[in-house]
């Protein structure tokens, strides 16, 4: 990275007009004296969050030359060095010197590509007037980057795909309760969300390129964020192991199956290396790991753990029936839902399954695509009264999207699934 070709990316930002977004339900706090960070998977947004933050900035009266905005993916930039980094206020400074003893506004995407940038943004915050702010799509940006450089002067935040509420503001559709036409329309929508997922190009783009972009998605995915980051040598089992993940969304995971299976299809893999890849697609935000509910961590840790994947669309860049395991991409879109909110949460599997609960006994959800007969309707009610019986006081949730006339009032704390997702009723 030199000086003259940072000069001229800082330029042409400046110069350039700042897109307008749609919101999303995260607006980014400023002026907290503390570094911003945003990390989630891939295309989930984070850059139109960058983008939508700098046009409240200068809708404020902020100058934009005190705006400047990097990404460490833009291939005028590499390779970029640790030396390298110092240039960057620098080359702002004599592009605009104008804006010397004023405050500056840093915007740095996919930060995990600058080595080194944990330290450099950490001397950034002690002695200069900048608010900074990054992006990343690796989990080590919450869980050790960030967080072990600053010492408590960083906050962070999740970035997910589209939550169901932003994909029907996305699309224009309010779903108020008791209107027949706008329920009518916002299970429609559910059914499509549940299909093509809520990354924000995709609820945009035509329906006929959807899977093609999301089958780019999953090569870039794939390559970039998990075998050029961690040097990946089994390209094969990798390839496997993210088609088995994605096409088995809200089911169990068993390392030892796994292994036994991929040997029978001729691709060598220990064990050890199986869990190390299934963290790799955890550190990526491409799948979840959510733990059985146990009362010891041991027993926790020897259970089989139930996957989900961060989006129900990309499960159809490898399916050739993508509109297939609905009830299962329900499970996902639930669990999504609860995990916007809180890391702790866990399944329950006993004499009754329990879809999903948290740990303090505070609720439980199960979820039903469809409560379309009588069997149905009390195979469901023994679930939620053992749930009510396991943890007394917590809130229980039926989710459903299908169902027969009367049946969904037979069970106990039952719920529509488009009226549970968009926040139109009592939710988790």
């Amino acid at each position: 990275m030199t000086s003259d070709d940072l000069k001229y990316v800082t330029r042409e930002f400046v110069e350039r007009v700042l897109p307008v977004c749609r919101p999303r339900d995260l607006a980014l706090p400023t002026g907290t004296g503390k570094v911003v960070g945003l990390a989630g998977v891939r295309r989930s947004g984070k850059t139109f969050i960058f983008f939508e933050t700098m046009r409240r900035l200068a809708a404020e009266g902020v100058d934009r030359r005190r705006i400047l905005y990097l990404n460490f993916e833009d291939d005028r930039l590499h390779p970029v060095r640790a030396q390298d980094l110092d240039l960057v206020v620098r080359c702002q400074r004599e592009l605009f010197p104008e804006t010397r003893g004023k405050r500056l506004f840093l915007f740095l995407d996919e930060v995990q590509s600058a080595p080194g940038w944990e330290r450099w943004v950490r001397r950034l915050r002690d002695t200069e007037d900048i608010d900074v702010f990054v992006t990343g799509s690796s989990a080590h940006l919450l869980t050790r980057d960030l967080s072990a450089a600053l010492r408590g002067r960083s906050i962070t935040f999740e970035v997910f795909p589209l939550s169901f509420r932003e994909y029907l503001r996305f699309r224009g559709i309010y779903a108020l309760p008791h209107h027949a036409e706008s329920e009518s329309l916002a299970r429609g929508a559910l059914e499509s969300y549940i299909l093509w997922g809520g990354f924000p190009e995709i609820t945009l783009a035509r329906e006929e390129l959807r899977q093609l972009i999301l089958e780019e998605y999953v090569s870039l995915m794939l390559h970039r964020d998990l075998i050029e980051r961690y040097s990946v040598r089994n390209e094969k089992l990798m390839r496997q192991l993210l088609r088995h993940c994605f096409r088995n969304t809200a089911s169990l995971v068993n390392v030892s199956k796994l292994h036994r299976d991929f040997a029978s299809m001729g691709i060598a893999a220990s064990k050890n290396t199986l869990f190390d890849y299934l963290g790799y697609l955890e550190d990526a935000f491409l799948v979840f790991l959510l733990p059985k509910r146990e009362a010891s961590l041991r027993k926790q840790e020897h259970n089989p753990k139930k996957l989900h994947v961060i989006d129900t669309g990309l499960i159809g860049a490898f399916k050739a029936y993508p509109s297939r395991d609905v009830g299962r991409k329900l499970e996902t879109a639930v669990f999504l839902q609860a995990r916007r909110r809180t890391k702790d949460l866990f399944y329950y599997a006993n004499a009754h399954e329990v879809d999903l609960c948290d740990g303090e006994g505070a609720m439980f959800v199960n979820t039903c695509w469809s409560l379309d007969d009588a069997a149905t309707g009390s195979r469901e009610s023994a679930a939620m009264e053992f749930g009510r019986t396991q943890w007394p006081g917590a809130a229980g949730r039926l989710v459903f999207h299908e169902y027969a006339p009367g049946v969904e009032r037979e069970v106990p704390g039952s719920v529509p699934a488009w009226k549970f997702l968009a926040g139109a009723s009592e939710t988790i």
